[in-house]
């Protein structure tokens, strides 16, 4: 994946701005590719003229007597877009759709080290975004849009190698599969989309990390050891959503009769919401994998309880 705005420049002819006009229009027709030139002068902000904008002025009534010989700082824009190598394609594009509409399809001037690189058109621009956008879709869940485990797996990664304390939330749903074959797919999937609702604006920091393993399981890295007020939060936001997704007579007994996964029909309790809560340091955990293995431990102890809690390495809390 292409992100720097750099990895996309090409190359572009330079001119300082006492170049004639009539240089630059011999310029352009002896490369009919060629579709602008940087203007470059000493303590000088890079100017841009391109092509379709020099022949609009030239071919105007008395444009080309008017210009022919006169320099060509005179047409160029004297402000062209103008970004460092390694700004983010994402953003670059935004700055050059929020530009003034004479100025929006201009190529972008990139500079590196002080010294104009290269441009970038807005054909090349907008295609990159789109491959950028295709690729990160790929790595996203397609229900919740919440990254999937090829990032799950790169952060959590990154974060053991940073070797800082972090914590880690394995979150499940219990009885999840009993609900979705009663209520149907369709109800399922809207239960998962309002649960990745509480964890999101649960996590509403940056330097939190969000994550959809799949189905009904989710994971969520936050720095440091301060997990009980989210875990409480997440507990009381879901056990109230989930009454919204049952029947009234359902919520009245508390159970619905459905069939378990050995086949038989039984009465089962109603979906809550299983935290398992690890916290990493150098000293307890070698690597990510010892992690993600003592949250799924931990997952399975929380699971045994009806109600919805989350549970650390020392005690239980619902």
């Amino acid at each position: 994946m292409r992100a720097y705005i750099g990895d996309i420049a090409k190359g572009i002819s330079c001119m300082k701005g006492s170049t004639m006009c009539s240089e630059v229009d011999e310029l352009f027709q002896q490369e009919p590719g060629l579709q602008g030139i940087v203007i470059m002068d000493p303590d000088k902000q890079p100017a841009l003229m391109t092509r379709t904008k020099f022949y609009q002025k030239m071919g105007t009534r008395y444009g080309y007597n008017l210009y022919v010989k006169r320099p060509i700082e005179l047409l160029a824009n004297p402000s062209p877009l103008t970004v460092d190598f390694f700004a983010s394609v994402i953003e670059v594009s935004k700055w050059a759709m929020a530009r003034p509409d004479h100025e929006v399809y201009d190529d972008v001037v990139v500079k590196k080290e002080g010294t104009v690189y290269g441009v970038v058109s807005i054909k090349k621009l907008l295609t990159t975004v789109a491959d950028i956008q295709t690729e990160l879709a790929s790595y996203l869940n397609p229900l919740t849009r919440l990254p999937g485990n090829t990032l799950i797996d790169e952060n959590l990664a990154a974060s053991v190698e940073q070797r800082q304390p972090f914590t880690f939330l394995y979150i499940d749903l219990d009885r999840f599969k009993a609900y979705n074959d009663s209520y149907g797919f369709k109800k399922g999937d809207e239960l998962l989309q309002a649960t990745a609702s509480i964890l999101r604006s649960c996590f509403e920091r940056t330097d939190s990390f969000l994550g959809h393993i799949g189905g009904d399981d989710f994971i969520v890295m936050i720095p440091g050891e301060e997990y009980e007020p989210a875990c409480s939060s997440i507990i009381r936001q879901f056990d109230d959503l989930v009454r919204t997704f049952y029947s009234e007579e359902h919520i009245q007994q508390r159970f619905i009769y459905a069939e378990n996964r050995k086949g038989q029909f039984e009465e089962i309790a109603l979906v809550s919401i299983s935290i398992a809560v690890v916290t990493y340091t150098p000293e307890a955990f070698g690597s990510a994998e010892e992690v993600v293995k003592e949250a799924t431990r931990r997952k399975s102890i929380c699971k045994k309880r009806m109600e919805s809690c989350f549970y650390t390495e020392s005690f239980l809390i619902i």
